[in-house]
């Protein structure tokens, strides 16, 4: 044991740069993998993010006017109040849109307990006296005008942003115009039409204009143990009286609430995190096997000295485990302590990913497992290193390349450059050998295109939504009662600059066969003129009692398309023809799509419940909302259709973080396949630099070899990760219930950048070898034939 570790001191001296290289390698794709554990951590619990940044209150109570709150400060389990507020219910309407809204008054400081995180434009601030608004859109908001904080999803649904003006009307039906000064988000639970009424913050005097004295107070209780939360709700509510107390919302209701959320970015992110770590596995075993590899002649002399093969195999364990500890230390520490301080999306996911749940068990875990994968590989590395036979010149007697072919030796002879063919009889030398660094660095690329795939798909909901299932960007409900006055109502929709096509509407429960559950019929078009559903498999709606369905209701009932359903609405039967599968955004996929007519049929004496607009292309539908309302002169209710993008917005910042981890990953494999294929062509690169190649050529070889290495890899790594990250993401889109067929490709131009950048970054990564080889003189390459 002494002889072997005396051994390995000495390798050590003898080659730092090598061990440097390792340990560095090691270091850097631990940094990596714990990164990648933040940023999917970061992305699948946005609730318990934003909980924990905004130091988020378990028990949201909302009492009555007079309510002591302060008393709650002094209960057991009760770490810290957030409030009280005095409250106002109001309805804020902006660009035609309206929503329930409940005012609540702050101070231009935020609190420390359940403290709103502004995201868009900026917190409460006083007016200064005389000072007067001014709206994007040009015109004045009048003096005196307050400001409000609106909620992300209350934002959302008012198509409101900083510096827009609401229109508030309070308990007494008068108006009030208020600022939007910001866009928050908490960790409370969302607005929903007809749900949950959203929340705003204004300032004491704005709330004391609006709702002049019908006040009521919410109080936010954070606890010090959160499974208390059912014991504390039931000692506030005594101790305020239980008449006193109006509503009562706990933290799980909003964690569940966003659960969906989690789950899908959950599954999404698994994926690459799995991807990740082998390509993490890859990258590590490839730097202790090449390093290995490296010393074969070293391993001969030892063997020759008289060092039994488990000598030689012990010292190598020794080293590299000492090399794994030493780089897997550097890379979480680095991370701990510098992580946060990264520019950009990584650095803000590294921040909050201490106080996310399972930060500790990655911080161990993944290390632990990375010694462990280390420790395999090394194992596997030495134990090749001691069969290795004691006779150096072995190496020597065994071609390192492929011989010159016919195809090669006509090249030189057209004079095409030297450089160019003799690197690409570098890059490709045999098939076995060409196979496995091209598949090791394919395997970062085929991820980084599966990432793009998933981006790309989120642009298409975004961009082009009709080719998604949202063919309509407004939903209009009327406060008028439905009759006579449908069809003038369809012509003052009509009319409406932008509106291409008015699709009256009308959706009911149905029970399946069975009756066993519930899915959402929909009536929408005419037979006229149906709804331009988004057909992905069979056809669409040409018939009488025809209809296309999504996804998760064929799951739910178990059929496919040609398939005759019988469901039960409101006790009467309907039967219809299922002709399509449609793209659904909506319900889990568990719609069935026919005709107005159709739902007619059964019930004649139904009306539409909205009408969907589809606008033409390029319009904007804020302005057409702002021009619905005046155009209908208030009497509408102007919806924008949900888009499933909304709810992956975190993931677009996610992903482009993930790619630059990914290329990270990449980076050390394409070192690692660079420094082995110069180490493992030195005698080539002395033969020819013997019959006179300059060292110009002699460089250029080596980048070339690279460079044509890597665009081997980047184009089969991009058509790979393409199909794969097509049926991933359709996947996907199947099991939650959208549907198969939303996959879209990336552009040509960005699949061309991923190409051209990973050939840019093996050149670039292959100059300061290629520099430092061709500089070497034939004296000092001698020791490379033994």
């Amino acid at each position: 044991m002494r002889a072997t570790l005396r051994w390995a001191h000495a390798d050590f001296r003898a080659h730092r740069g090598e061990a440097l290289s390792v340990v560095l390698a090691s270091a850097g794709i631990i940094a990596s993998l714990l990164l990648a554990g933040a940023l999917f951590s970061y992305a699948a619990n946005p609730w318990q993010r934003i909980f924990n940044q905004s130091h988020g209150a378990h028990i949201w109570l909302h009492t009555r006017a007079g309510a002591d709150a302060d008393a709650l400060a002094g209960l057991d389990g009760v770490a810290a109040l957030s409030g009280p507020y005095r409250t106002a219910a109001t309805t804020v309407e902006a660009h035609g849109a309206r929503a329930g809204v409940t005012l609540r008054a702050a101070a231009t400081a935020p609190p420390e307990t359940g403290r709103p995180l502004v995201t868009s434009g900026g917190w409460l601030t006083r007016p200064e006296a005389g000072t007067r608004t001014r709206t994007r859109t040009g015109t004045d908001a009048g003096a005196g005008t307050g400001a409000v904080v609106l909620e992300a999803s209350v934002a959302r649904a008012l198509w409101a942003e900083p510096g827009d003006t609401v229109r508030v009307t309070g308990p007494d039906g008068a108006p009030h115009a208020l600022r939007v000064s910001g866009i928050a988000e908490v960790a409370e639970p969302r607005y929903h039409p007809g749900g949950a009424s959203g929340i705003g913050w204004v300032l004491d005097a704005d709330l004391d204009e609006i709702a002049h004295g019908a006040t009521g107070q919410s109080v936010g209780l954070r606890l010090a143990d959160p499974d208390d939360t059912d014991f504390i709700v039931q000692r506030a509510v005594t101790v305020l009286g239980a008449d006193r107390v109006a509503q009562v919302t706990k933290w799980q209701q909003a964690r569940a609430e966003a659960g969906g959320d989690d789950r899908l970015l959950g599954q999404v992110f698994a994926v690459f995190g799995l991807g990740a770590l082998l390509a993490a596995a890859l990258a590590a075993a490839g730097a202790i096997g090449a390093r290995v590899r490296g010393q074969l002649r070293d391993i001969a002399i030892l063997k020759a000295v008289g060092f039994t093969p488990g000598q030689v195999a012990r010292g190598f364990l020794v080293q590299h485990l000492a090399f794994a500890l030493l780089g897997v230390t550097l890379g979480t520490t680095a991370i701990a302590l510098l992580g946060a301080r990264i520019p950009g999306r990584i650095g803000e996911a590294a921040a909050v990913w201490q106080d996310l749940p399972g930060h500790t068990g990655l911080m161990i875990g993944v290390p632990c497992g990375a010694v462990l994968l280390i420790a395999a590989a090394t194992g596997l590395s030495a134990w090749r290193a001691g069969r290795v036979p004691p006779v150096p010149v072995a190496r020597a007697a065994l071609p390192s390349a492929a011989p010159m072919t016919a195809l090669s030796r006509r090249a030189l002879g057209m004079r095409v450059p030297p450089a160019l063919v003799l690197g690409w009889r570098a890059a490709f030398p045999r098939r076995g050998r060409t196979l496995v660094p091209v598949a090791r660095l394919a395997l970062p690329l085929v991820l980084i295109t599966v990432a793009l795939v998933a981006w790309s798909t989120l642009d298409q909901f975004r961009s082009r939504p009709a080719q998604m299932g949202l063919p309509a960007a407004l939903t209009v409900r009327t406060e008028q009662p439905a009759g006579a006055a449908d069809a003038e109502l369809e012509k003052v929709l009509a009319a409406v600059p932008d509106v291409a096509e008015v699709h009256p509407g009308a959706e009911v429960a149905a029970l399946v066969p069975g009756q066993t559950g519930t899915i959402t019929l929909r009536g929408l078009g005419t037979a006229g003129s149906p709804y331009p559903s988004t057909v992905v498999e069979g056809r669409p709606l040409e018939g009488p009692d025809e209809a296309v369905a999504g996804q998760g209701l064929l799951d739910l009932l178990g059929v496919r398309v040609g398939a005759w359903v019988r469901m039960t609405v409101e006790g009467r039967p309907q039967i219809l023809h299922l002709v399509g599968r449609s793209i659904e955004p909506e319900s889990g996929g568990r719609v069935i799509t026919t005709t107005l007519d159709a739902l007619r049929e059964r019930d004649p004496a139904l009306r539409p419940d909205f009408h969907a607009l589809v606008l033409h292309k390029g319009a904007d539908p804020r302005a057409v909302s702002a021009a619905l309302a005046t155009a209908a002169g208030g009497t509408l209710e102007v919806r924008e259709t949900p888009n499933p993008a909304d709810r992956l917005e975190p993931a677009r910042a996610v992903i482009a973080a993930l790619i630059a981890v990914l290329a990270l990953i990449g980076l050390t494999e394409l070192l690692t396949l660079i420094s082995t294929g110069v180490r493992d062509r030195g005698r080539d690169l002395l033969a020819l630099k013997a019959i006179g190649l300059t060292p110009r050529q002699i460089g250029s070889v080596i980048v070339t070899a690279a460079g044509l290495t890597a665009l081997a890899s980047a184009v089969v790594g991009t058509v790979l990760g393409v199909l794969s990250g097509s049926w991933l993401v359709d996947a996907q889109g199947a099991s939650s219930g959208i549907g198969a067929g939303i996959a879209r490709f990336p552009s040509a131009p960005v699949l061309s950048v991923v190409v051209a950048g990973a050939v840019l970054g093996a050149v670039l990564a292959a100059l300061v070898p290629a520099t430092r080889t061709a500089r070497r003189r034939l004296a000092d390459s001698l020791s490379d034939t033994l």
